[in-house]
């Protein structure tokens, strides 16, 4: 089929609007407030091979792990996918990045043939596990910190699944997850019923034809930035200070980055070995860490679909502190993030120093649960206010206040002052940054 170039910017476009309208959805009609105020949560489209379309990155450690997701999805269940299903999924150790960040996955027909995914992936409330909230220090294994989902049906046919609904919220203390839970599942059907309309539109030839287009382009957009670093081979050192565990303990990234005309490889075998703590990262954690720490180096008008991430290799050995071996604890993995950027930025400085930044904040927040007193129900909060410290400095500027770990790019807001008052038993006393805390610049 002959490809047309306004029309390839039509779907290119429109795929964008309808990943945008899914996060509209969930801001307004998800409960929690890491959700519908903080937007800690990705939509994405894909196709029905799982390669990603589109996706709106509200925290960016999270848009890189829906795709490798849904590919093993497509696989675990084969022929056994119909229209009306309705999937769950949470396991770091098939392929999920956290295990509060629960996905939900729709497969998309249209006349009986499968022709795309909608996603949406949230950190919830709670996930089951030894602590509310799902941050456990003490934890050693995953069956401490949460409720594993692998790839389950909630949703057969249309008909939901009542017995596999009660079995998973029977493990979860608050209500509110089953809440946020069935908005992850709505802001994939209003996608859903977007791309339809796309598709009735245009027709499945002339989509299945542009969207391999639109892959090619953007991969010979990616192509073209990795071509602007110099050919070699670059090293850089990221580090983590403390595993929960031992006083005084120091674990170190070690990336190794070659750079061969238009491929870039991402090598981290000479990391440090994992903790024997909840200080781990999983390789989809940390494969999107890597991945966006590159993002925020090249054009940022390349779209965000499979063609953009064709150029990239990552290398994670299992066992490492990015890619904890089963059945470790890896809550703090998307955290692992900041070092991990770190290491890259200083590894590519020499040859791009105008894009590099210093270190960024590192992750500083009080997990607080209990009862609230004034309705004597459970909750939970994050705080999202302390988590906002400043970005690095770049060449010739200082970096942003207030904006954030890298890992959320300035995609997580604060929480508004009077809503934690009212969403919690708390009282907000003062709130204030103090000038130059991180240093200078």
């Amino acid at each position: 089929m002959k490809i047309d170039p306004i029309l390839l910017s039509v779907y290119a476009r429109t795929f964008k609007s309808i990943t945008d309208e899914m996060s509209i959805s969930m801001e307004q009609t998800t409960r929690s407030p890491i959700l519908c105020e903080a937007k800690d949560y990705v939509t994405g489209l894909y196709d029905g091979d799982g390669n990603m379309l589109e996706q709106t990155e509200n925290l960016p450690i999270l848009a890189f792990s829906l795709a490798p997701v849904c590919k093993y999805i497509k696989e675990f269940f084969g022929d056994d996918l119909h229209p009306g299903d309705v999937i769950f999924h949470n396991d770091v150790f098939s392929l999920g990045n956290q295990n509060n960040d629960v996905a939900v996955f729709k497969p998309v027909f249209l006349e009986g043939k499968l022709v795309a995914w909608t996603a949406v992936k949230g950190h919830q409330a709670d996930i089951g596990g030894n602590v509310a909230g799902g941050y456990n220090p003490n934890a050693v294994e995953v069956w401490q910190e949460a409720l594993r989902i692998p790839p389950v049906k909630v949703v057969d046919r249309g008909v939901l699944r009542k017995d596999v609904w009660g079995l998973i919220f029977a493990n979860i203390r608050l209500d509110i997850v089953q809440h946020d839970m069935k908005a992850e599942m709505g802001a994939c059907t209003v996608g859903e019923r977007r791309l339809l309309e796309l598709l009735a539109k245009y027709g499945v030839d002339s989509y299945q034809a542009h969207k391999l287009a639109l892959f090619e382009a953007t991969r010979k957009m990616m192509e073209a930035e990795i071509a602007k670093i110099p050919n070699g081979n670059y090293s850089g050192e990221g580090y983590v200070y403390y595993d929960g565990r031992h006083e005084g303990s120091k674990f170190t990234i070690r990336v190794d980055i070659e750079v061969q005309d238009r491929h870039i490889k991402f090598d981290y075998s000479r990391t440090d070995a994992q903790t024997n703590g909840f200080v781990n990262g999983t390789f989809t954690s940390s494969a999107s860490a890597t991945i966006l720490t590159l993002l925020q180096m090249v054009n940022p008008d390349i779209p965000h679909n499979e063609g953009m991430v064709a150029p990239i290799e990552i290398v994670i050995p299992v066992g490492t502190l990015l890619n904890a071996a089963y059945p470790k604890a890896t809550t703090f993995g998307n955290h692992l993030c900041p070092p991990n950027a770190d290491a890259i930025q200083r590894a590519l400085a020499p040859v791009m120093p105008d894009r590099v930044t210093a270190g960024w904040n590192n992750l500083l927040a009080s997990l607080t649960t209990g009862i609230d007193p004034k309705n004597g129900e459970k909750y939970v909060d994050i705080g999202f206010m302390g988590l906002k410290g400043g970005s690095g400095a770049m060449l010739g500027t200082d970096g942003y206040d207030h904006i954030g770990m890298i890992d959320a790019s300035g995609g997580v807001l604060d929480q508004d002052y009077e809503m934690f008052e009212q969403q919690t038993p708390h009282t907000l006393i003062k709130h204030e940054l103090l000038t130059d805390s991180a240093g200078a610049g």
